[in-house]
This record gives C-alpha cells, structure tokens and sequence, in this order.
C-alpha cells in the first residue's frame, strides 16, 4: 500500500475513534453499582485486623 493510502487510512481511522460518543453516563453507572456492592454497615477493618486476616489466610493455603 502506498504511504500516500496508508496515511489516509490512519487519518479515517483517527477521525472515526474522535466521532465516536463516549458512553460516560454508562460507566458512571457501573462504577456507582460497583460503589454499592461495596458498601457495608460495618466499619473498616483496622490494619492489625487485616494484618490477622492475611496470616490466618497465608495459613490456610499451606
């Protein structure tokens, strides 16, 4: 293909991803769903709590 072709080609193609919408307002609702299965009534565990929980889990695996 020609340089001449190709550079054309790469010009549509930029054109084409510069065009298209971007879907914010579905990835803004993902993220606030993702907020909410996140979401607990329970506070956040300490450091030395979690520093338990990943002994107690290293123990199980061997």
């Amino acid at each position: 293909m020609p340089p001449s072709d190709r550079l054309a080609l790469a010009s549509a193609i930029i054109d084409s991803l510069q065009n298209s919408p971007v879907a914010k307002p579905e990835r803004v609702g993902a993220i606030q769903r993702m907020r909410g299965l996140l979401r607990t009534d329970q506070p956040a565990p300490t450091d030395q709590e979690v520093a338990e929980m990943l002994e107690a889990r290293r123990l199980e695996k061997f």
